[in-house]
């Protein structure tokens, strides 16, 4: 019988044999009764300064079945069935993105059995690579192929962290198809799976292949201009070489640079609102002074991976919480350009799978709501995307241009003055020392004055002289939520299946991936009907 054991914990310097021991004390049988013990999850507690341990659920087979289940411990149960399927619709399905959401929506499909169409503007992995490296080197922004648009969407090039706080089954699934396509088995096991950003362009690409061979059609380079509805019913994709794609269920997962199909929905009167969000800056610190934050003098020892954190305060500004938060922290990566538009400046930050930069980087960001954005003149559903795009305009001219990012020392900037020039930075094309506080309105300054002040106090020396912050972080997620119901369609617009992080449903790589295979479970649901 096989059992799933949680919480089993090894210290850094013993040896791999205590495993089992540990696993049979907790079982209550000797280790002559394991059959076999594999470790199914590994995650590091280093709450203890100085003695990090591995904390670890473990699958354990014995002999026979044991009586009672000790506390916390689990039968494994007997893998599910391949889902049945379903009639294919006479219209295949479009999927408009290549992103997480519609490519887990196009697997959800192929899976019962019903091929679609993906429609994506930029390019595939190769030439987007090219494009994004000109990027980097130049300066030159290519509007239909950069870190977010093309083969992967925003996720290839941002980390490929997969990582989530959703509780859903797919979620396994989500992890052990990255793992299967990126030959990544040891992502499987860990506590924070992550591929990286040298794996995951790979990874996606030889899963969309097996679309492929499953039957599924791509078109790249292949932007959509609206939506055609008749009777209350999607009935086909307008493209903006003038071609219209019949369907009648049409999946729109375009990520949270979407910001076309926003004005399309909101100039239609089709139902979209503006959401919060989150804002801030890339704060960059040395990977090594992380390590010694969080590891204490077990910082160096073998084995340590690059060391990561996750802060968060809500500090009151004008007798309001404002949530602060680290956003998409990247231990020994770097930080990189990811605008869509001409002249805005936006950031993001990315690791390799060994996360071997000497730096590291998070996102600094404190939550903005339709409030803040109706006290700078903008209402309606587009207002957050108004808002996003006056300080994107306001940090590429304080950046100089050629979409170098405005920088300025942590220290500096939290005293309010203009301090010495930036430091080593990860960054291309480079960092322009600029005042900082000229971006966002005063209370979005305050609230993250407080928090970082709360911040150093608990992780001491987290305001070091060589800690920078660099403009800006402003996609945390999407501006806009287009409405659907339990069904996952849009009211009013039947067939119209919105999904994923652009459609203001989910956010990040696994969140996205699997709310895409929820919208492919309701449409197999209708077709099975």
């Amino acid at each position: 019988m096989r059992y799933r054991v949680p919480g089993i914990q090894l210290w850094l310097d013993e040896p791999n044999e205590a495993l089992e021991r540990h696993v049979a004390d907790r079982l209550g049988v000797a280790t002559g009764e394991l059959v076999s013990v594999s470790v199914a999850r590994r995650s590091l507690d280093a709450r203890r300064k100085g003695h990090p341990r591995w904390v670890m659920d473990v699958e354990a087979e014995v002999t026979g079945s044991l009586r009672v289940l000790p506390t916390g411990v689990e039968a494994v149960a007997a893998a599910e069935a391949a889902p049945p399927p379903v009639r294919p619709p006479d219209l295949p399905p479009v999927i408009l993105g290549a992103g997480p959401a519609g490519l887990f929506c196009a697997w959800g499909l192929l899976e019962r059995g019903v091929r679609s169409i993906v429609v994506d503007r930029g390019k595939t992995v190769s030439p987007r690579r090219r494009d994004v490296a000109r990027l980097m080197r130049e300066g030159n922004l290519d509007t239909e192929s950069n870190m977010n648009f093309g083969e992967g969407g925003a996720g290839a090039y941002t980390d490929g962290k997969l990582s989530t706080r959703i509780r859903h089954p797919a979620v396994r699934k989500v992890v052990e198809l990255f793992a299967r396509f990126g030959k990544v088995e040891s992502i499987k096991v860990q506590g924070k799976p992550h591929v990286g950003s040298d794996v995951l362009p790979a990874a996606v690409s030889a899963m969309r292949e097996e679309l492929e061979r499953g039957g599924c059609t791509f078109l790249w380079n292949t932007r959509a201009v609206d939506i055609e509805v008749s009777g209350g019913r999607v009935r086909g994709l307008v493209l903006a070489d003038g071609r219209t794609l019949p369907c009648e269920r049409l999946v729109l997962a375009p990520g949270n640079s979407a910001r076309e199909l926003y004005e399309r929905f909101a100039e239609r009167g089709w139902p979209i609102e503006a959401k919060p969000f989150a804002v801030g800056f890339r704060v960059e610190h040395p990977q090594s002074l992380i390590d010694r934050i969080q590891y204490g003098r077990a910082a160096g020892v073998e084995g340590l991976p690059a060391a990561d954190y996750r802060l968060a305060e809500n500090p009151s500004v004008g007798g309001k919480a404002r949530g602060v938060f680290s956003f998409c922290m990247c231990p020994g990566g770097v930080v990189v350009p990811t605008p869509t538009e001409p002249e805005m400046q936006v950031t993001n930050g990315m690791s390799n799978s060994g996360r071997s930069s000497p730096l590291a980087n998070a996102g600094l960001v404190v939550a903005v709501s339709p409030d803040d954005f109706a006290a700078e003149g903008f209402t309606g559903p587009l207002a957050g995307l108004a808002w996003q795009r006056k300080w994107e305009r306001a940090a590429y001219e304080l950046g100089g241009g050629g979409y170098k990012a405005p920088a300025q020392r942590l220290a500096a900037w939290l005293a309010g003055r203009p301090g010495e020039p930036p430091g080593k930075s990860s960054y291309r094309p480079g960092l322009t020392h600029a005042d900082l506080s000229r971006l966002y309105p005063p209370q979005v300054h305050e609230a993250l004055r407080a928090a970082v002040r709360g911040f150093d106090r608990r992780m001491r020396g987290f305001v070091s002289p060589d800690a920078l912050l660099i403009g800006i972080e402003s996609r945390t997620s999407a501006p806009c939520r287009i409405a659907r119901g339990e069904n996952m369609q849009t009211p009013g617009m039947t067939g119209l299946y919105p999904a994923g992080e652009g459609a203001g449903h989910a956010g990040g790589i696994v969140s996205s991936a699997v709310d895409g295979m929820k919208a492919a479970d309701a449409i197999c649901r209708e077709l099975g009907g």
